[in-house]
């Protein structure tokens, strides 16, 4: 099976600025294994908005050849925006479990933002599940300045945690301890 180019994982594009977006409901759709893109295909295609964020993965073929792909960050889940209408539309793709409502909507669209400009910015980014609150900071400097997170230390590296706080997952990216700082 040949490997598919890129497809867009934000409908419309700027989805997360727009104005509507704030007041509008939001769903987290948790889809079929592996049906994150046939997902978000059939929701283009019908035009309801989405978002399904999408990180560049390298690997050699059996052959030895270097390979791309694009798979989704958040393995299994889409949200969506808009009212029952568009969760019906989601639903009747066929590839849709289950839909829970999201009730922080700020608190999402400023995840997902920054979660968006980190894949933009094309640095690489680990998955990182069921996260334990910790101590919450700031970059003070460098490429990520401003962003806030978590760290969480493993085998003797800090790594800024920006996650999606309902679902207790999100990615994190390697920094040194010097670049951040303790927010009161």
């Amino acid at each position: 099976m040949p490997i598919l180019p890129f497809e867009p994982d934000c409908y419309p594009e700027n989805l997360i600025d727009q104005e509507e977006s704030l007041d509008s409901p939001w769903w987290l759709l948790y889809t079929k294994s592996r049906q994150e893109k046939a997902v978000i295909r059939k929701l283009r295609e019908v035009g309801v908005p989405h978002y399904a964020p999408m990180i560049k993965q390298r690997f050699r073929s059996p052959a030895g050849r270097l390979r791309e792909s694009f798979v989704p960050l958040f393995a299994t889940y889409v949200f969506l925006r808009g009212d029952d209408q568009a969760r019906y539309e989601a639903i009747c793709t066929g590839s849709v479990l289950k839909a829970s409502e999201i009730l922080e909507v700020p608190d999402l669209l400023d995840d997902l933002r920054q979660i968006q400009n980190l894949i933009e910015m094309g640095v690489p980014l680990t998955i990182e599940s069921r996260l334990e609150p910790g101590q919450k900071i700031r970059v003070k400097n460098g490429t990520f300045a401003g962003y806030e997170g978590t760290v969480i230390r493993r085998e003797n590296e800090s790594r800024l945690l920006v996650y999606v706080r309902f679902m207790q997952q999100g990615v994190s990216v390697k920094l040194e301890d010097c670049q951040v700082e303790k927010i009161v």
